[in-house]
């Protein structure tokens, strides 16, 4: 402090003090409050969740004495209901196998497509990325009706197949978008250098391209897993068979009996359906930033 005194003339040591406490408040004003409020909004709900999902049906509809916002005698009952009681191993394996597939497939035409876009420079490249960009923009709520007339057309009603096939039409548009902007930022030298040693279009994005883009890559896979996990209206329209329906539709449609909600199994199907999402953003974060940040190690 003497140091910093002796640098400022104007400021004596009986003033320092006053003019630390005030910038520590601005900082709490500024920065800390808004970031306590940001945190708290986005994790209540994640926490009514987990002790809504642990209590017994007493504790649910008797505030009167009982602490909304706590769990007095912790319970197991709502989660041996979802999982014993009904299908929900069998509506989390089809989410999983339906998120899976679509991701690939989705990463799979959006890295050729994104490829071509960014890299070949043919002309009208960037109004044609946009235009990609714009189609991801419809609303899901308009496309699902022609999609339907296709689906009941090819007889793939009531399949899994029905939303493999019919999720990548709102994927591929995202995650080409995202892709062009990473391939943006590799350098163009690499390529032409390949090229220049007689390499093919397809070994410079096989051994070039994509080892460099993989936080990329993760970070648009990451993407297209939640939206296909969270999806709701195509697994609602396409899927009658209450087996084969996925988490979200599944919950809503199967532990809602007329008026009668079962909060502690919605709560429970909710959180469990939530866990897979967040190990997945978990084990690939490190990525997930890389991306985001357009960093290249070159």
């Amino acid at each position: 402090m003497t140091d910093a005194v002796a640098e400022r003339p104007d400021v004596t040591p009986e003033q320092e003090g006053p003019v630390d406490d005030l910038g520590v408040l601005r900082r709490w004003v500024t920065i800390y409050l808004p970031l306590l409020v940001f945190v708290f909004i986005l994790l209540f709900p994640f926490y009514w969740m987990g002790i809504t999902t642990f209590k017994s049906n007493a504790e649910l509809y008797n505030y009167s004495e009982h602490n909304p916002f706590w769990v007095s005698s912790p319970t197991l009952d709502n989660i041996k209901r979802l999982l014993f009681e009904t299908d929900y191993p069998q509506w989390l394996l089809t989410t999983m196998l339906v998120a899976v597939a679509s991701t690939c497939l989705a990463l799979f035409a959006s890295v050729f497509a994104a490829y071509a876009i960014q890299r070949l420079r043919f002309r009208g490249s960037d109004y044609l990325g946009v235009s990609i960009y714009l189609a991801y923009l419809v609303p899901p709520s308009i496309l699902f009706i022609p999609l339907a007339i296709m689906v009941f057309r090819f007889g793939l009603f009531d399949t899994r197949l029905a939303l493999i096939l019919t999720y990548p039409t709102f994927l591929i548009p995202f995650c080409t978008w995202l892709l062009i902007g990473y391939f943006k930022s590799i350098p163009y030298e690499l390529e032409e250098c390949a090229l220049v040693d007689g390499a093919s279009r397809l070994q410079i994005l096989w051994r070039i391209t994509l080892p460099l883009a993989v936080p990329g890559l993760i970070s648009a896979g990451i993407f297209a897993f939640t939206l296909s996990w969270n999806e709701f209206i195509y697994a609602l329209a396409f899927i009658q068979s209450d087996e084969l329906k996925t988490v979200p539709v599944a919950v809503l449609t199967e532990l809602v009996e007329g008026d009668v909600y079962h909060w502690g199994s919605l709560m429970a199907g909710a959180l469990l359906g939530s866990v897979p999402v967040a190990l997945f953003y978990s084990f690939f974060v490190d990525y997930y930033v890389s991306s985001l940040t357009g960093a290249v190690k070159e």
